[in-house]
């Protein structure tokens, strides 16, 4: 088994740490899921790293349980990073063509995208992302990729991420003390959209929504490319605390009731329909009414989206994405989710689920794993770009990373 076949996405998120191994199989148009992890996590906190060891905990044993299903010894892996230290921006580069016959070359584009890093950044955030939406070659707009053209001056549109120093070095450390090496670190709500989206959607013009435990990952495309980002600083956990304060229980019930009996959308609901606390946990004896537990979801669902459509008015495309909404997370399976986001988006909406991919399909054939999936898929689309000297916009993040490494490294025992 060729190691440089084998992929691994290691999703670190506030509920549960998820690990994928992958392999690229010879003939074979999609990987090969070897194996899979999946362990409670409780080091974050609405995706931001609170507790160091308990973090490295998780990840270890999520790690180890992948490394057994799959045979595989886990030595490196692509990493996300979420959180509502996260912000993006649109930039525009602009170079003189080197070459004297005016033929651009690759490292003409790659100095295009490095001049699109000059853009406005807080002293405590490092660009990780840098993706590059069109070109423009001598006021010719909307081309794809450049090289080969003639031209004499380049122009790049791309979309740029930034994150917080500290939580970069945070994640970096943890995945690190856990005996792993980080690949790459790349931002969440570009795994899921990978792990879920067609080339089709992404040409449309598409919302992926990824409802985590802690935060909502926002990413919107359009013609084939990132035209917006955002973080939401709410996610499932927020329904869940809503519930315990709401029917008076503690958030271990609130959370199997969020499971078993939850729902978006309370209209559905006869009145009389109740649930006995009692029947989920002993000592709690009350009666809870089925429309007063979606009553209470459908509120915070509310609240989410409409933070969604507030990111859409930014970029004036409030109502106006033809592939509509593809819900990822863990949350993506609430009942009536779908519903509630036709209803207050005004668009089409789905849940995503991850690619068809061979192997355990039943361990991964679920929305929440969309992030680990597309984790490990961006892991061999770098391999690809790295092979054919394509242009790959997240070298920017690849060289700061190695600076984290050298950083974390000087710490660990």
């Amino acid at each position: 088994m060729a190691s440089e076949h084998i992929v691994v996405g290691l999703d670190v998120g506030t509920q549960f740490v998820r690990t994928v191994v992958g392999q690229r199989v010879e003939d074979e148009p999609e990987p090969l899921i070897l194996g899979v992890g999946l362990t409670p996590s409780a080091g974050l906190r609405r995706g931001i790293v609170v507790d160091v060891e308990e973090t490295v905990k998780a990840i270890t044993a999520a790690i180890e349980e992948a490394e057994r299903i799959s045979g595989v010894s886990v030595g490196n892996a692509f990493v996300n990073i979420s959180g509502n230290h996260i912000e993006s921006q649109n930039s525009r580069g602009v170079v003189a063509v080197s070459r004297a016959d005016s033929e651009i070359g690759a490292e003409d584009v790659a100095r295009a995208i490095e001049a699109a890093k000059a853009v406005a950044v807080p002293a405590n955030k490092e660009i990780i992302h840098v993706l590059p939406r069109e070109y423009i070659v001598d006021g010719q707009e909307g081309i794809k990729d450049p090289i080969g053209m003639n031209g004499i001056r380049l122009e790049v549109e791309a979309h740029v991420i930034s994150a917080a120093s500290p939580q970069i070095k945070n994640v970096t450390k943890c995945v690190y003390q856990s005996g792993v090496e980080v690949d790459d670190l790349v931002f969440s709500g570009l795994t899921s959209s990978r792990g879920v989206l067609s080339r089709r959607q992404k040409e449309l013009g598409v919302i992926q929504l990824d409802i985590g435990a802690g935060v909502t990952d926002l990413t919107i495309y359009e013609e084939g490319d990132v035209l917006h980002s955002a973080v939401i600083p709410v996610g499932g956990s927020h329904l869940t605390n809503d519930l315990a304060i709401g029917l008076r229980t503690d958030t271990d019930i609130a959370e199997r009731v969020k499971l078993e009996y939850g729902s978006a959308v309370p209209k559905d609901i006869k009145s009389k329909e109740s649930v006995d606390l009692a029947s989920l946990a002993r000592g709690d004896e009350h009666q809870v009414s089925k429309k007063l537990i979606a009553e209470i979801i459908e509120a915070r669902i509310a609240e989410i989206l409409a933070l969604v459509q507030k990111e859409l008015k930014k970029i004036d495309r409030d109502g106006k994405l033809p592939a509509g909404v593809v819900l990822t997370g863990g949350t993506a399976k609430l009942p009536g989710l779908v519903d509630a986001t036709k209803n207050i988006l005004g668009l089409p909406a789905q849940v995503g689920f991850p690619s068809e991919l061979k192997g355990m399909a039943e361990k991964i054939d679920d929305p929440s794993f969309a992030t680990s999936i597309g984790l490990m898929l961006w892991g061999f689309d770098q391999g690809e770009s790295n092979r054919t000297s394509k242009r790959f916009g997240n070298l920017p993040g690849s060289q700061y990373l190695d600076k984290v490494r050298g950083v974390v490294k000087q710490f660990l025992p």
